[in-house]
């Protein structure tokens, strides 16, 4: 049982929470003894030492249950299976999220402790996504929903079964919509599609560069055309999409009152017009849109 802060221990599956320790946060696969911990001062998150496993979503709680745990003369253990990978984690969040720190640094400091940690690069990518998040986990944040759309990825290969919470509202059956989100239409028929809110954005990528597999023969006319620039949203499903998207890798998205076509999706990513690869692709055309205002509260409703 390794020292990290007062109050706050480092450990693996042999090591019982004993002595100075008053609660216990469990990271395994199995749970921790019945009473272990004592009475409601334990904590178990199941998950595998796996890079695919979603840790990320557990992060806030259990930084809450560090802190409670350590209040007054209170002290926790962190406990996983080798206590080198998943506890220290944890434990990194935890200082990452308490102390303001960055993830080098608060990853040093439980390395520092514990010369053997090595949390699985998953977990390193998790925690980096953590700090890009403010260390709070926001599940309405871009960030967050293209972490997400990832993790039902490697979950679910086949692709057989969407949980719900994947798929964003359809806009074309919310009766009030705030008058700040901005909505699009198909440009054709003029049926709500989606809103603002569900807009992936992605980083500007390198333009022509990013397509010199493709051998193109003028890249500065590329560039004169404008065409480095996204000419397409790429979103989060929507609810209208599910049965286009079910049991199949890629295909094309139609407007589900015209059918006219809007753009393509693809799990495995796609290739935006700005040479940025995004990953899974939900591709709506810019041109097969049009952009309208959110309607107040009592207008009409979405779609007539």
């Amino acid at each position: 049982m390794v020292p990290v802060l007062p109050g706050l221990f480092l450990g693996c599956g042999e090591e019982a929470a004993a002595g100075v320790v008053t609660a216990l946060l469990s990271v395994d696969s199995e749970p921790p003894a019945v009473g272990e911990g004592g009475p409601g001062a334990a904590l178990h998150v199941p998950l595998l030492d796996a890079p695919q496993s979603d840790l990320l979503s557990h992060l806030d709680t259990c930084a809450a249950f560090i802190g409670r745990a350590r209040e007054g003369d209170g002290a926790v253990l962190v406990r996983c299976h080798a206590g080198v990978s998943r506890s220290v984690a944890v434990v990194t969040a935890y200082l990452m999220k308490a102390n303001n720190l960055p993830f080098e640094e608060a990853y040093a400091l439980v390395q520092a402790a514990q010369p053997e940690a090595k949390m699985n690069e998953g977990f390193e990518w998790q925690l980096k996504l953590y700090e890009q998040m403010g260390c709070e986990v926001d599940v309405t944040s871009v960030l967050y929903k293209q972490y997400r759309l990832q993790k039902v990825t490697e979950k679910y290969p086949e692709l057989q079964y969407l949980p719900q919470d994947v798929f964003a509202a359809d806009p074309n059956t919310v009766r009030e919509t705030p008058v700040h989100e901005t909505l699009y239409k198909c440009r054709k028929c003029r049926r709500l599609l989606f809103q603002g809110s569900s807009i992936l954005t992605h980083p500007e990528g390198k333009g022509p560069a990013a397509f010199a597999h493709k051998r193109l023969s003028d890249p500065a006319s590329f560039q004169r055309r404008g065409q480095s620039a996204c000419t397409s949203y790429f979103v989060e499903p929507v609810q209208w999409m599910e049965p286009a998207l079910l049991g199949v890798l890629e295909g094309q998205l139609l407007c589900p009152k015209c059918s006219s076509k809007l753009g393509s999706f693809h799990w495995h990513g796609e290739q935006c017009s700005c040479g940025h690869w995004v990953t899974p692709a939900f591709q709506i055309h810019k041109s097969r849109v049009d952009e309208v205002k959110g309607l107040p509260a009592g207008g009409l409703r979405p779609g007539r």
